[in-house]
């Protein structure tokens, strides 16, 4: 077995921590939270007791019985499981390739399985693509911050790539088609947390996988996808572009022909094209409408979504009444989420748009400590657009 320069309760220690996406300030907070009033009392300060954890990963020093007993209630752990445990194997592999690992979830056969197959990608079979694809669908989800999901799911990449070059020839056409929505789900979190050449670089390697996997579905997908970047350029008219391509490409499921839709009236309403935004988005909301579809790929084509994409667009056409109107059917959800963020501040800008000062204060407020919680960059762009009208003629708008 390769040796580390940790002892292995420590590199699993790490490797759990990485797994839940928090950093060792996050963990830190986490313990306090878990921690009975007595024993919160006597927590160092959060900056030790960062410090205090990155010692521990590293191994120089082992957490007391106080702490271990807060570790195993903060992972949903036993002790032994944490400190003792027999699958240093699983520990050591998820250590060095920083793949997450997430317990509870596999089998130990299933880990040791995936865990072999990293060290001799010949190995890989049909089981050790269903490891991957449910470790990817793991970190889909709306309620962790999209930086620390994209860096998950580039982790999670790296593996899958290994396996598309070196796999057998049986196991090698699904790791590529499994690269190709890695990597488009990366592309989205980039686009979230407001890195714009991150997200149209992994659309890049999302649309070239699908392409050679010679799959017309997920080729017109990672397409339409694409199509949703258009705020991420100055040039819409490109992205408008993709999304027919999207939809020349194939007879497409009714999620995946709205998304094409949905994503090229994005950029007719960045263009200033006000009837074929109006179109596309009567059409989408169409195919939207069709039941008895299993499209396989995550796509959210909620109500809320759609109602915001729509206003987002009117509010770039210069129609922000029926912006509100449409946003005031179907009000964001309360749930912390950086699409909520991003529902929250279209709304605010909305208002701003229609003059309506105190509306448009009240949520940008609550768009802005939203983003700053959920990390949710997208948003705090859309926040950087909403001017708030003076309240005497006279004075200079201000910037939220």
């Amino acid at each position: 077995m390769i040796e580390i320069d940790v002892p292995i309760w420590a590199a699993r220690l790490r490797v759990l921590r990485e797994g839940q996406l928090w950093n060792r300030r996050e963990l830190s907070r986490r313990l306090a939270d878990v921690a009975d009033e007595e024993s919160r009392d006597r927590l160092p300060a959060p900056e030790a007791l960062t410090e205090e954890l990155r010692r521990w990963e590293a191994g120089e020093r082992r957490p007391d019985e106080r702490y271990a007993e807060l570790l195993c209630r903060a992972f949903d752990v036993d002790e032994a499981t944490l400190f003792v445990g027999d699958a240093a194997g699983t520990t050591l592999w998820h250590y060095l390739t920083g793949i997450p690992l997430l317990p509870g979830m596999f089998a130990a056969e299933e880990e040791e399985r995936a865990g072999r197959a990293i060290e001799t990608p010949g190995r890989a079979d049909e089981e050790t693509v269903r490891y991957f694809k449910a470790l990817v669908g793991a970190y889909t989800r709306a309620d962790r911050r999209p930086a620390a999901l994209g860096n998950a799911l580039r982790s999670v990449f790296t593996g899958i790539d290994g396996f598309r070059r070196d796999a057998g020839s049986s196991a090698r056409r699904a790791f590529l088609l499994l690269a190709a929505e890695n990597a488009e789900l990366i592309s989205r979190m980039d686009h979230e947390s407001g890195d714009p050449d991150g997200a149209l670089a992994w659309s890049d390697e999302a649309m070239s996988d699908a392409h050679e996997a010679a799959d017309v579905l997920l080729e017109a997908y990672t397409l339409a996808q694409r199509g949703g970047l258009s705020d991420t350029t100055d040039h819409p008219d490109q992205l408008v572009a993709i999304a027919v391509a999207a939809r020349e490409r194939a007879a497409l499921p009714p999620r995946v022909d709205a998304l094409a839709r949905h994503h090229e009236a994005q950029g007719h309403a960045l263009a200033g094209d006000l009837d074929m935004c109006r179109r596309r988005l009567e059409e989408s909301a169409e195919s939207l409408a069709v039941p008895g579809d299993d499209t396989p790929y995550v796509i959210d084509c909620s109500q809320e979504a759609h109602n915001t994409l729509c206003a987002g667009c009117l509010v770039d056409l210069g129609q922000a009444t029926g912006a509100i109107e449409i946003l005031e059917k179907e009000p964001p959800r309360t749930v912390s989420t950086f699409a909520t963020a991003f529902a929250l501040a279209r709304m605010a800008h909305a208002y701003a748009e229609a003059h309506e000062r105190e509306r448009s204060a009240e949520l940008a407020g609550r768009a802005r400590a939203l983003a700053r919680q959920t990390g949710a960059q997208r948003a705090m762009r859309e926040l950087a657009k909403v001017h708030i009208p003076p309240q005497r003629a006279g004075h200079r708008r201000i910037l939220v």
